[in-house]
């Protein structure tokens, strides 16, 4: 059963992590550079249909893992605990994610102009930026990195 959530919480990092990638670095500039908001609304259309069941996914997965490893749920918030901290490290990020989620969707995506572009990019880098951070933090469960 570890091995099937694993899998499918490292599944949905590849879809959300990926997909993030490739709207920061390939779709965004080119619709700043042409003004093209239909550019950005057609790459959300088509990847929300599997970008949020991927994080979805990495959501549910991700506090099963959680509860595996500390499986009082309270443990999750005692910072002397190295595996505790990149449990909150992970929550964090998800707040973050959170946050920019709803402002996006509620405030900037329905205003959305030629004009205005640019403020989408302030919620799409740090959206990247965190997903990257997902994926960084979630190694260190493996190699340690923070956890002393």
């Amino acid at each position: 059963m570890f091995g099937f959530i694993l899998l499918l919480h490292l599944l949905g990092a590849t879809v959300w992590t990926g997909g993030h990638l490739i709207l920061a670095t390939v779709i965004l500039p080119r619709a700043i550079r042409n003004r093209d908001v239909e550019g950005i609304r057609n790459f959300e259309n088509a990847y929300e249909k599997i970008g949020i069941p991927a994080l979805i996914a990495q959501i549910a997965s991700g506090l099963w893992l959680a509860h595996r490893m500390l499986p009082d749920v309270s443990l999750w918030f005692q910072w002397h605990n190295p595996i505790a901290r990149l449990v909150m490290f992970k929550l964090s990020l998800l707040g973050v994610t959170a946050l920019f989620a709803v402002d996006a969707r509620l405030r900037v995506i329905p205003r959305l102009t030629p004009h205005n572009l640019e403020s989408l990019a302030w919620h799409i880098i740090p959206v990247t930026v965190t997903s990257v951070l997902f994926v960084v933090v979630g190694v260190s469960f493996r190699t340690g990195w923070f956890m002393q």
